[in-house]
């Protein structure tokens, strides 16, 4: 039985807007790429493109394995991707409660025997080779043009139809269904992030497991293309937060910093590179705050602790008041600042004024002495958040962590640059709120909230 491995993904700078998706076909036992298709969809939504890149990766196999075919033998199909929706819908976990989103899901069924075919959720650091492709079709439909393989003539328009009919997807109408949730470019919410005066109304930002109601005005995580904020012919923002579908529960991060140190009145730095100061007093106290704001809430169904003292301390405050265990996650530990540790900006500005320089204008610099860089934190916090929302789905997680892992993971759930790091100011033992759905996306619906503290 010949062996395949299909990477898929799909996306729409608008949601619904331009779309695209881009599918790799691959031998299962030399890793050899047997073939890559691509095609810009027109408007449409981040799951319709999805699906798309699906229902083609899947017809590309099947043309790869006509004559295995043809003789009665058999394929085993291996399909991976990073869309939770699409994986669970078609590994049939999920109900397919979309109607726009059945017919392509009988169709991707209809391509080889679902039998042999599985199934297989990765991260999207993982499937940057589809994703890739994705963006190169709607790239190249910006321009007008259809997809082709890096270094081919453009096409003329029977190959255009050539090129679909090989990949088995008739050509897309300059319109879909706008009814989709909010999926990959880089569209920017416009509603208003609750801020600290509205945690009396915050239990549903805490995750009670509703959507949010009309009155709740939330931001889309948009992290995977490079896209203009609006589509050709300047088309309106993507329906956002009440307005999208119901996709069940989402997994809630409740993101709650440390209490004071010694060091937080002083601002000096303190990360994990061998300043581990424990609570003061005062965030022992910020500590009992935040957990008799979270009893009450009554939402935190696990908790989960950064290894450092001050985090531990917190979580642990925390966890006694609910009744609740503490795991402790290495990715939620602060970022390593070097030999600015225990340092304020001042000194080392003093100190080491080109290595500061370097820090404040690019995510790649590195601390004096050997620390970690933003996008270095960056990538071990995304790869966390990715194991708790897997580990975590439909439930409401704590997680009692730093400065910088929260300001990076709203940065992530906002699709926001590096730099947006600098403007963000997150107090001690404030609470901030991400909620994460099952097609991928993510809405901020609590940011900074001290009002427990008052």
């Amino acid at each position: 039985m010949r062996e395949f491995v299909i990477e898929a993904d799909g996306g729409s700078r608008g949601n619904p807007g331009p779309a695209g998706y881009g599918a790799v076909v691959a031998d299962a036992a030399t890793g050899e790429v047997l073939a890559e298709t691509a095609e810009y969809l027109g408007v449409t939504t981040n799951n319709v493109a999805e699906y798309s890149g699906l229902v083609a990766g899947l017809r590309a196999v099947r043309e790869l394995a006509a004559a295995e075919l043809a003789a009665g033998g058999e394929v085993s199909v291996r399909v991976r991707m990073d869309s939770k929706l699409v994986v669970e819908q078609m590994s049939g976990r999920w109900k397919i409660k979309h109607p726009g989103l059945a017919p392509l899901a009988e169709e991707a069924r209809g391509v080889l025997p679902t039998g042999n075919v599985t199934y297989e959720w990765i991260p999207r650091k993982d499937n940057k080779r589809a994703d890739r492709l994705a963006n190169e079709a709607m790239d190249a439909g910006a321009r007008g043009e259809a997809w082709m393989p890096s270094g081919r003539p453009a096409p003329t328009e029977k190959h255009l139809a050539d090129l679909r009919a090989a990949a088995g997807v008739a050509a897309k109408p300059t319109a879909g269904p706008a009814t989709e949730t909010p999926g990959s470019g880089e569209a920017r919410g416009s509603g208003e992030v609750p801020g600290s005066g509205e945690a009396r109304d915050s239990a549903e930002a805490l995750g009670s497991g509703e959507a949010p109601g009309s009155g709740e005005a939330v931001v889309r995580e948009a992290p995977r293309q490079s896209a203009p904020q609006q589509g050709a012919g300047g088309q309106a923002a993507p329906r956002q937060g009440w307005s999208a579908p119901d996709l069940g529960a989402p997994a809630t991060l409740v993101l709650l910093r440390h209490g004071e140190t010694p060091l937080t009145p002083q601002k000096r730095f303190s990360g994990s590179g061998g300043t581990d100061p424990s609570l003061s007093e005062a965030g022992l106290e910020q500590a009992r705050r935040a957990a008799r704001l979270l009893a009450a809430r009554g939402t935190v169904q696990a908790i989960v602790s950064s290894p450092l003292a001050r985090t531990r301390e917190t979580a642990a405050v925390v966890a006694d008041r609910l009744g609740l265990d503490v795991t402790v996650d290495e990715g939620l530990r602060e970022t390593d600042f070097g030999a600015w540790e225990g340092l304020t900006f001042a000194e080392v500005m003093e100190r080491h004024p080109e290595d500061m320089d370097a820090w404040l204008a690019s995510p790649d610099a590195r601390p004096t002495g050997g620390g970690e860089s933003f996008n270095t934190t960056a990538a071990r916090v995304e790869e966390a958040r990715d194991r708790l929302i897997a580990a975590h789905a439909g439930r409401t997680v704590l997680l009692v962590t730093h400065v910088t892992p929260i300001k990076t993971l709203v940065r992530l759930a906002l699709g926001a640059p590096p730099e947006a790091l600098f403007h963000m100011e997150l107090s001690a033992a404030s609470i901030s709120a991400v909620a994460h759905y099952a097609d991928g996306n993510a809405s901020l619906r609590l940011f900074n909230d001290t009002s427990h503290l008052r």
